[in-house]
């Protein structure tokens, strides 16, 4: 046991790939159930032109908001593919939107229905993994535990930690639309470090599999940080390559190896 383990106070977890493995499949039934919502609601959409629509609109997003540190805005897709299936052509590849006359093609009760939706099918199409809500139980009463998550929808993850049984192990749930930046900037990690309750970096451990967003930016802080090594095959969550600006304290297979890492 290494002396930064001995003195450790908290431990926050990246949530996907991290706490929830998201393949492409799954990600994809979550539009899909969404799709089925509306549906319900009256809207005559084709199912593969809403996803055809769906994935540009994402890989458009990514481009434009990412290299900014800026977070990707899950209302503002739904604007850009309902105005794209009720007739407004879509910009070449590299363009951006004019996003009030998308706007135009959708009322705020629509994309407000489509969000809530898309968080309820995200929360259905991926079951929480067995093996995390006893691991955070056994946790739980030595550590202060959070999530220091990037992810478009901050509602996504609160719906998801409160159906899976988690949130009563939780102090923080820290995730990059509420704080307006993504990891690794040092906001994300300072709110994190504000809702543990003013811990000390150096006491708190980061565990992730995205080596710029958690080992790195972790470290920046002060924080420890463990890299997972797990992931899903062909996962299209956005994952950098590994540098020499950090070196992680721990290294995992996969995130139960995590507590024999740790005291007791």
């Amino acid at each position: 046991m290494t002396d930064w383990a001995a003195g450790l106070e908290a431990i926050t977890f990246d949530f996907g790939n991290t706490l929830v493995p998201v393949g492409r499949d799954d990600l994809r039934r979550a539009v899909e159930l969404t799709i089925d919502s509306l549906a319900v609601q009256g809207d005559g959409f084709s199912r593969d032109a809403f996803l055809a629509a769906w994935a540009e609109e994402r890989q458009r997003q990514f481009a434009e908001e990412v290299p900014a540190f800026r977070e990707v805005d899950i209302a503002q897709r739904f604007v850009r593919v309902l105005a794209r299936l009720r007739g407004i052509p879509a910009p070449p590849p590299g363009e951006r939107w004019d996003d009030a006359m998308a706007a135009g093609r959708s009322t705020p009760e629509e994309i407000a229905a489509a969000v809530g939706a898309y968080v309820e099918g995200f929360v259905a199409a991926l079951p929480a993994p067995p093996t995390v809500g006893p691991l955070l139980e056994r946790l739980a009463p030595r550590y202060r535990l959070g999530v220091l998550s990037n992810w478009p929808l901050a509602a996504t993850i609160d719906r998801y930690v409160e159906a899976a049984g988690w949130a009563a192990h939780l102090a923080a749930v820290v995730v990059s639309q509420r704080v307006g930046t993504i990891k690794p900037h040092p906001a994300m990690f300072r709110a994190a470090e504000a809702q543990l309750g003013g811990i000390e970096p150096a006491a708190i451990l980061h565990v992730g599999d995205d080596w710029l967003g958690d080992v790195v930016g972790a470290k920046r802080a002060g924080w420890q940080a463990a890299y997972l090594h797990a992931r899903p095959a062909g996962s299209p969550l956005p994952r950098s390559e590994r540098d020499d600006e950090a070196e992680a304290d721990l290294e995992l297979d996969r995130l139960t190896d995590l507590e024999a890492h740790l005291p007791g």
